[in-house]
């Protein structure tokens, strides 16, 4: 199995099955992808409304006929909108799916989608927990650090990207709570130096989660690694 990050909080992980997180990529300053790593996608997962995580959904769905999953507020106002394949879910559902199971897990944030001037309600925001391939990959989402993330201890975790930069969401600090909350096998900081307002210390924040015996892989645009 392989991860991609395409930036911000934008990954790719390619399985039995493909799928990419947050596509916020066209109008993101940091992204780094080519075109053609889109037209495998069999999902789109998005984890709440925000311009930096809804980002290139609907154009990429059309386009290449993937299924989008996301809250089911997010899933109505993409279908008024074209989207042909969508299936909605909230925070708590578990569901089966032909690659294993997604679960929406809790996030403390907000949702709302900019549309035309107008901010729309984009339900609640969420993070995914993913089971495929004997392998479980924790997105958080955009979050502050909240005790929920303790019950994903028992989910033992393969992998969980964190959100670290600040002022929207967990700054490194909180982040590090947060680690040692779910105590994942490793790591993968997100959401930080997209701009200057969530500037993070990323090297602290390694250093602090390796402290704990817990691997951190830093991963810069355009990066790759296979677990």
């Amino acid at each position: 199995m392989k991860i991609k990050f395409f930036g911000h909080s934008c990954f790719k992980i390619q399985s039995e099955k493909n799928f990419i997180i947050d596509p916020f990529l066209k109008s993101n300053p940091a992204a780094k992808y080519d075109e053609e790593e889109l037209q495998d996608l069999d999902y789109i997962l998005v984890t709440h409304g925000h311009d930096d995580h809804l980002g290139d959904t609907l154009e990429i769905s059309q386009k290449y006929g993937v299924t989008v999953i996301s809250n089911a507020e997010i899933i109505n106002y993409l279908v008024m909108n074209g989207l042909e394949k969508g299936h909605p879910m909230h925070v708590g559902g578990r569901t089966k799916f032909d690659f294993g199971t997604l679960k929406m897990t809790n996030a403390i944030h907000g949702s709302g989608i900019t549309n035309n001037n107008t901010i729309i309600d984009g339900g609640n925001p969420g993070g995914f927990l993913i089971n495929i391939e004997g392998k479980k990959i924790y997105h958080a989402g955009d979050t502050g650090l909240t005790k929920d993330m303790e019950l994903l201890k028992k989910e033992e975790i393969d992998v969980a990207m964190i959100p670290i930069g600040g002022n929207f969401v967990m700054d490194v600090e909180d982040a590090v709570l947060a680690v040692k909350m779910i105590e994942p096998k490793m790591v993968i900081p997100m959401h930080y130096d997209t701009w200057d307002i969530i500037k993070a210390d990323v090297k602290s924040f390694k250093n602090k989660v390796e402290s704990l015996n817990i691997k951190c892989e830093i991963m810069n645009p355009g990066d790759s690694l296979t677990i």
